[in-house]
């Protein structure tokens, strides 16, 4: 899994640690230093499971255990959401709080600040200082500032479902040929006069659909479960051999849809009873022995995705795409979620475990996903290539969600 970490001079790193005030520095020195000690005093109690490892995520701390040094005061009510409602909660309730290398996190903060919610636009100044602070520093500043809230459902459930996505890299060509048959079209101009718009398979075989999209490929791949891949992920990179030899970078972004329904093409293959794996390896393990049936599985859902293609420079690079906030995703600490549970920009603490990783760690609600519906939900972007995919391509499993509001 890639993480990227946010590059700052000698020069604009002085500069920004004065602009702190000393008040805001004092108050963060006293309250990191009782957060040391209370984490010291605390050590006689067995540790946490490795964040790294599989293992189940920590029951609730009992009440009398759920104080951190600087969280003391008394709790808010709770606060309702139009698909949740959230539960004041102590710091201490929080998985591997103490343990997380918070300045990942922050580069993804950063990224929000850039179009921030406005109940978080005031504390952006903070986050950006923040940013060459300690993870001390960094902690008792969220203490200091932010209330968590335990997130459930309305029925009070709090369990829900983590999954993953990625940005797929992938070999194209400008022009079909040498195996590129696949498009990966633009928006086509027509597109408004009709919803919903062609099928999949409508666009695929019917003459009039196929004429609304004359000119209008993006580029062209080998594999049609690629372009499903694709489709699916929302965005992708392409590693582009040009029409005069050379080879180009480019991202293709989400630009729209076809307005059809969404199917899952894994969902399909468990009711039509051909396989017990629906995730993406065992979707192509099937494939590589039924290839006949391709375009049903294909047909079977639906909705198309329209790109637009971007430049992928160097700074762009170290970034995922833009989620729906609009900021560029940062691997590992963004999270696509339901926006009528948790609203865009804002910090979340997420706690999961299962077969594939165990994750206790600050992550930022920047996306969505027509799949991303309720009131635990979340989808981690696990960032680019090979590894990235593979995870992405399994995880499911447990999910608990805080969301962390100003005070």
């Amino acid at each position: 899994m890639v993480h990227q970490t946010m590059a700052t001079s000698t020069t604009s790193a002085s500069s920004a640690s004065s602009k702190i005030s000393p008040m805001t520095l004092t108050l963060l020195r006293l309250v990191s230093t009782a957060l040391i000690v209370g984490t010291l005093a605390a050590c006689s109690t067995p540790p946490a499971p490795s964040p790294s490892r599989p293992g189940a995520i920590p029951p609730p701390l009992p009440p009398s255990a759920m104080v951190l040094p600087g969280d003391t005061g008394p709790l808010p009510p709770p606060l309702a959401q139009p698909k949740s409602r959230w539960v004041p909660v102590r710091w201490a309730e929080l998985p591997g709080f103490t343990e997380d290398a918070l300045h990942e996190a922050w580069n993804a903060w950063i990224k929000s600040c850039e179009r921030p919610a406005p109940p978080f636009t005031a504390l952006c100044g903070d986050v950006r200082q923040l940013s060459i602070a300690t993870a001390d520093e960094q902690r008792a500043w969220l203490i200091a500032r932010l209330q968590p809230y335990r997130v459930e459902a309305t029925d009070g459930n709090a369990e829900g479902l983590l999954t993953a996505y990625y940005e797929p890299m992938m070999d194209a060509a400008r022009q079909p040929g040498n195996g590129f048959t696949v498009p990966i079209y633009r928006v086509p101009a027509g597109l408004g006069t009709r919803k919903p718009w062609y099928t999949r398979q409508q666009i695929d075989t019917l003459p009039e659909a196929q004429a609304q999209l004359a000119g209008r490929a993006i580029a062209w791949l080998r594999d049609p479960i690629e372009s499903m891949v694709l489709h699916i992920q929302g965005s992708g990179r392409l590693r582009i051999a040009e029409a005069d030899g050379s080879v180009s970078v480019v991202r293709v972004a989400y630009a729209g849809t076809n307005d059809q329904p969404y199917q899952s093409v894994g969902r399909w293959l468990l009711d039509q009873g051909a396989t017990r794996d629906a995730t993406w390896p065992g979707i192509r393990a099937w494939l590589a022995v039924n290839p006949q049936r391709t375009n049903e599985l294909l047909w079977s859902n639906p909705r198309y995705v329209f790109f637009r293609e971007e430049p992928l420079n160097a700074l762009d690079a170290g970034f995922g795409p833009r989620g729906a906030q609009g900021v560029p995703l940062t691997p590992g600490r963004s999270i696509a979620v339901d926006r009528q549970s948790i609203p865009y920009g804002t910090p979340v603490w997420l706690a999961s475990s299962g077969p594939q990783v165990q994750l206790n760690r600050m992550v930022l609600a920047q996306d969505t996903g027509s799949a991303i519906l309720g009131a635990v939900r979340a989808d981690y972007f696990t960032g680019w290539g090979p590894e990235a995919g593979d995870i992405a391509g399994r995880l499911k499993q447990n999910l608990r969600l805080w969301a962390l509001w100003p005070r």
